[in-house]
C-alpha cells in the first residue's frame, strides 16, 4: 500500500510525540537486542530501530520483533533498494537511512513504508524537503553540533529533526534545546542503564509520573536474569 510523504511525516508525528527518543540496537546480537528493545517499550520509547548489515543482525530484528510483535520495530543503514526490499521481507515497519537517496526514499512511500533519512547539509535538507518530507535524521549529530540545528531553522523552519550519532545523557538534552524535535540513543547502549540516564537528563522525555526508581526498576527487570 503506497503512502505519501505527508503520511510518512504523519507517522513519525503520532510516534515521537509522547517521548522523542529512538533506541538504535546496533550489532547487539539476538538475546541481547531483546532484552534492550523491550526495556525501551517499557519506558514507553516508542520507536525501536535495529541497523541490519549481518546475518546476526537480521536475527536480532526477528527476535526482537517476535517478544513483541504489536511494537514499533524498524530497520536502520537502508543505504538502497536492496536493503529497503530486505528490510520489507523481515517486517520493518519503518526504514531509516545514513543519508538520503530519492530513489530509495521514493520507493519505500510506493511499499507503504514510512521512512527517515540523513542530512548533513542543507543540500540534503533541500533533497528533502523536495520529496515531501519534514522528518530527517541529523547524521552523525556529534559531528554537526547544536549550532548546525540552530542554523538550519533559519532556510527550513519546518524540518524535524532526529539527532542521531553520538548522543547520550550528556548531551540530549542540549539537542532538544537546540531544536532538535527527537534524539536517538545507540552506541551508548553498550550500558543499558543509559536509556534511564538519557530520559532522566532531557526534560519532557520521560513519560509523566515516570520518577528515577522507576526507570531503574524497568531497565532491571529487563537486562538482568529473573
Amino acid at each position: 500500500m503506497t503512502i505519501t510523504p505527508d503520511e510518512s511525516n504523519e507517522w513519525f508525528d503520532r510516534m515521537l510525540q509522547a517521548i522523542p527518543l529512538m533506541a538504535i540496537l546496533r550489532g547487539q546480537g539476538p538475546a541481547r537486542s531483546v532484552e534492550l528493545a523491550v526495556a525501551a517499550w517499557e519506558l514507553g520509547i516508542t520507536l525501536v530501530e535495529v541497523p541490519i548489515q549481518t546475518a546476526e543482525d537480521v536475527a536480532s530484528f526477528r527476535a526482537a520483533r517476535d517478544a513483541r510483535p504489536d511494537r514499533a520495530l524498524g530497520v536502520g543503514t537502508v543505504i538502497g533498494l536492496e536493503e529497503l526490499r530486505a528490510a520489507e521481507r523481515i517486517g520493518a515497519q519503518f526504514v531509516v537511512s545514513p543519508g538520503i537517496d530519492a530513489v530509495v526514499v521514493t520507493e519505500s512511500l510506493a511499499r507503504g513504508i514510512p521512512i527517515l533519512p540523513g542530512v548533513a547539509t542543507p543540500t540534503d535538507l533541500q533533497l528533502a524537503f523536495g520529496l515531501g518530507l519534514r522528518w530527517v535524521k541529523a547524521f552523525p549529530a556529534s559531528v554537526l553540533g547544536t549550532e548546525w540545528i540552530r542554523a538550519m531553522q533559519g532556510p527550513f523552519p519546518a524540518a524535524r529533526f532526529v539527532a542521531t550519532g553520538g548522543i547520550d545523557a550528556r548531551n540530549a538534552s542540549d539537542f532538544l534545546a537546540a531544536g532538535a524535535r527527537a534524539v536517538a540513543v545507540g552506541s551508548a547502549l553498550r550500558d543499558p542503564q543509559e536509556l534511564a540516564r538519557v530520559l532522566l537528563a532531557a526534560p519532557g522525555l520521560a513519560a509523566p509520573g515516570l520518577e528515577a526508581t522507576d526507570l531503574s526498576a524497568v531497565l532491571r527487570a529487563a537486562v538482568e536474569p529473573g
